[in-house]
């Protein structure tokens, strides 16, 4: 019952957050340099038919109206159209979220799998790895995610030939076309995450495991990896979901330069294409996407909070 309330607490906490977010992309685009009636109508457009299209459009009206008109009809299901293709919003958004889904899924695989293992690995064993942990992560401050993937794309894709270059696979191909077209857009996103998890695992296990019940517990005989493992690991997890949170809400941003770099279909080329157009209601649509996301990410780190230690849950 307390898990409950907790998800209902935390999605009516929200709420706010989703109308701040939205309302700053539609008060931001109004800033923008190109009029989108204008652009609609091209250099041939007559005064007396820009004015009609900014009236058809609504761009007459003030902005906190036309803000207002925007959440009432998403409030009844409807995101609008967009301007330049005339298709759906919802379609366009809905078609394009299970790659930027597939991505994330796949990041938070890597960095948990591969960050957390490297990062108990350091504080039980110590030496070069750790040293190599923090020059990764210095490097991945140097050298954005799009960077990176520019060099895997040149090495592992142009070099070796292991993977495709660019495109999308779906997954009603085959699952190995489908996941070879997206293993290296997972790995250029997840490169210096996975550094970061495994610092912030190595620290939180390190103060762990110097602790007196530990101690306690290898010498009432208990086997190493179960004292590794189901004590000090979980013990030291709560400031690494905290981490994980954090970086999974970064890893969008990294995302979005990643997707143009592989020319795939997913919800951040889709924003970027959207913003070069000026094409608001797709601007907030993939805005209100990318805010939801945020939200349940939030929400999986409240409840691994509850499930990991018994306080919160209380």
């Amino acid at each position: 019952m307390n898990m409950l309330k907790l998800i209902f607490n935390r999605l009516l906490l929200s709420i706010p957050l989703l109308f701040a977010v939205t309302f700053l992309t539609f008060f931001l685009n109004s800033f923008a340099p190109t009029d989108l009636a204008r652009t609609l109508l091209g250099a041939d457009g007559t005064q007396e038919q820009y004015l009609e299209l900014r009236t058809k459009l609504g761009l007459d009206q003030p902005l906190l109206m036309q803000y207002g008109d925007w959440v009432w009809k998403v409030l009844h299901g409807d995101l609008g159209v967009s301007y330049f293709t005339n298709e759906s919003v919802s379609d366009l958004l809905n078609g394009r979220i299970g790659v930027t889904l597939s991505i994330m899924v796949g990041v938070l695989v890597v960095i948990v799998l591969v960050g957390v293992s490297l990062g108990v690995l350091s504080a039980t064993r110590g030496g070069w790895l750790g040293k190599l942990l923090d020059a990764v992560s210095l490097l991945g401050l140097v050298f954005p995610s799009f960077f990176v993937a520019l060099v895997y794309i040149v090495v592992f894709a142009v070099w070796l030939k292991w993977f495709p270059a660019t495109g999308y696979t779906t997954l009603n191909q085959g699952f190995a076309p489908w996941a070879m077209s997206l293993i290296l857009p997972i790995l250029a996103v997840s490169t210096y995450f996975t550094s970061v998890v495994a610092k912030q695992t190595r620290e939180a296990m390190s103060d762990v495991m110097r602790r007196d019940f530990i101690r306690a517990l290898r010498a009432s005989g208990l086997p190493e990896w179960k004292v590794v493992l189901q004590h000090g690991l979980r013990n030291a997890s709560l400031p690494v979901i905290t981490t994980l949170g954090l970086l999974m809400v970064n890893a969008m941003a990294s995302a979005v330069f990643v997707e143009r770099a592989f020319v795939l279909p997913g919800l951040g080329s889709l924003a970027v294409g959207a913003a070069d157009q000026a094409d608001v209601q797709l601007m907030l649509g993939c805005t209100l996407y990318f805010a939801l996301l945020s939200v349940a990410i939030n929400l999986l780190v409240d409840l691994s909070y509850g499930w990991l230690n018994p306080k919160v849950r209380a």
